[in-house]
C-alpha cells in the first residue's frame, strides 16, 4: 500500500506541473523541497484523502508539508492499516 500512496503522490504532483526530475520520495513538500505552496498542500491532501480514503485533519496538512513524500506515504498507509 505504501508504494501505491508514494506513487500517487509523486504522479499527482507531476499532473500539478512539477518538475518530475525534482520529484521523488525523499522530496519534501515545503520550501527545503519541491517548495509546495499552502493550496497545492491542500489539493494533494485532498487528492490523498479521494483515492485512498485517508483521514487528514485541516491542522495536519502543516505538517504534511514538512513531510517528504515517502513520510507522508508511510503515514497514510499506517492510518489505513488501523482503520
Amino acid at each position: 500500500m505504501k508504494d501505491d500512496i508514494r506513487q500517487f503522490l509523486i504522479s499527482a504532483l507531476i499532473k500539478m506541473k512539477y518538475d518530475p526530475e525534482a520529484v521523488s520520495g525523499s522530496s519534501s513538500l515545503g520550501p527545503a523541497g519541491i517548495d509546495l505552496d499552502s493550496l497545492g498542500v491542500a489539493d494533494l491532501v485532498m487528492q490523498l484523502e479521494d483515492r485512498f480514503g485517508v483521514q487528514i485533519d485541516e491542522d495536519e496538512s502543516e505538517r504534511f508539508a514538512m513531510m517528504t513524500i515517502d513520510q507522508i506515504a508511510e503515514e497514510s498507509a499506517s492510518r489505513l492499516q488501523a482503520a
